[in-house]
């Protein structure tokens, strides 16, 4: 068939043509924006899950609601570089520049003037010109805490003197440091408490909740946890269906089920396999031979793209862990069992685990358990690594 007319997307965060079972999401989201955009101000968002759910996705998808509304956007990819108050700088520079256009000046001006002297503090060093001065004792003190809420606070009095409101989004928020959470935290609490049209959409690994209940013991009360799981086999049919069914293109009933069966429901395996099966096809409908001959190209692509990529970032020991767990199974495990795998005290290997945590390959669902962030990883270091000891 025409790969010109592939209707199948793999990639990071890229919107799949049906995005299906995240409905509820969408819909809670716009009726917070709206409650929030008439001064009632509900819970923000931090959406939890493994690699390949489709967090980015659905982040981007409240964005474009956001922004459909008439709401101002900013989106921040948080990274373990320290960026992150320059990032958010930038943003919101961007954000009352474009409010400045409206006839309501004087809010705006006043938040510009906060930007102006929370980048004047900022410890990389970052010169954001906005056309004002800094406005003298606020956003300004050099403490991350107190001059991102002034920041916020500035901002959300802004757009609401223009009729409108701001909706930040931070993607791989589970890279924010302690600090940088607990400022984010801080600073929609306190908007919160000004009835401002201000929400933050922070999307992330599992380990995100934890880290948000450490930086702030009031966390529960600013945000909702939505955890996104894989798609239903439902779900996960028409994921792989739709897209097809209008380019007039059908799959036949067992071919879809070996994809949807095969992808384990997650919704990047869903955009891969389809998209390799429609290129392999000759015409429709795509039978179970087509899927069966493009698998070893999947497998190929998904190791080299998704796997891989993941894999390279890791010590020769860090290595070893995750193959010692992945003979255990796909998780989670207790950390005394795979202590027990590589034949040492747990003790001696909890700064590894540590470490792999910090890199967003594990989490740990609960006290003493471990598990993969990454799915269907267990089974590419089992072809990846087949001797448990090769680093």
């Amino acid at each position: 068939m025409d790969r010109l007319l592939n209707p199948y997307r793999p990639g990071a965060g890229t919107t799949p043509i049906a995005l299906v079972g995240r409905d509820e999401l969408i819909d809670e989201f716009g009726v917070t924006l709206r409650r929030a955009l008439a001064g009632q101000p509900g819970k923000s968002c931090m959406p939890l899950g493994l690699r390949g759910v489709g967090k980015t996705v659905l982040l981007n998808r409240f964005l474009q609601i956001a922004s459909d509304e008439g709401v101002r956007t900013a989106f921040i990819e948080a990274t373990d570089s320290g960026s992150f108050a320059g990032q958010l700088a930038i943003r919101l520079r961007r954000v009352l520049l474009e409010l400045a256009t409206s006839p309501v000046r004087r809010a705006v001006t006043r938040a510009l003037g906060a930007l102006r002297g929370f980048a004047l503090h900022l410890p990389d060093g970052t010169n954001i010109s906005v056309g004002v001065d800094a406005t003298p004792g606020v956003a300004d003190s050099g403490l991350l805490d107190e001059d991102l809420a002034d920041l916020l606070v500035a901002t959300g009095e802004a757009a609401a003197a223009c009729g409108t409101g701001v909706v930040l989004g931070i993607d791989e928020a589970q890279y924010l440091s302690m600090q940088e959470m607990g400022a984010v935290i801080g600073a929609i609490h306190r908007t919160s408490q000004l009835d401002l049209p201000v929400l933050v959409v922070a999307a992330g690994l599992p380990q995100l909740r934890g880290l948000a209940g450490r930086a702030r013991t009031y966390t529960e009360r600013l945000f909702t946890f939505p955890e996104i799981d894989v798609l239903a086999i439902d779900d996960a049919h028409a994921a792989l269906t739709i897209p097809s069914a209008e380019q007039e293109v059908e799959f036949a009933s067992e071919a879809a089920a070996a994809i949807v069966g095969s992808s384990g429901g997650y919704p990047y395996f869903v955009q891969e396999w389809g998209f390799h099966a429609w290129n392999a096809a000759p015409a429709s409908p795509i039978t179970l031979d087509d899927v069966r001959a493009t698998t070893p190209t999947v497998i190929e692509t998904l190791d080299r793209d998704f796997f891989r990529v993941r894999f390279d970032r890791l010590t020769p020991k860090e290595r070893q862990y995750l193959r010692a767990m992945a003979d255990l199974g796909p998780g989670p495990h207790r950390s005394g069992d795979i202590a027990a795998a590589l034949g040492v005290l747990v003790t001696s290997v909890a700064p590894r685990r540590s470490g792999l945590i910090e890199k967003g390959m594990l989490y740990s669902p609960a006290h003493g358990d471990t598990a993969f962030t990454v799915p269907l990883f267990d089974e590419f270091l089992k072809r990846t690594m087949p001797d448990p000891a090769r680093a």
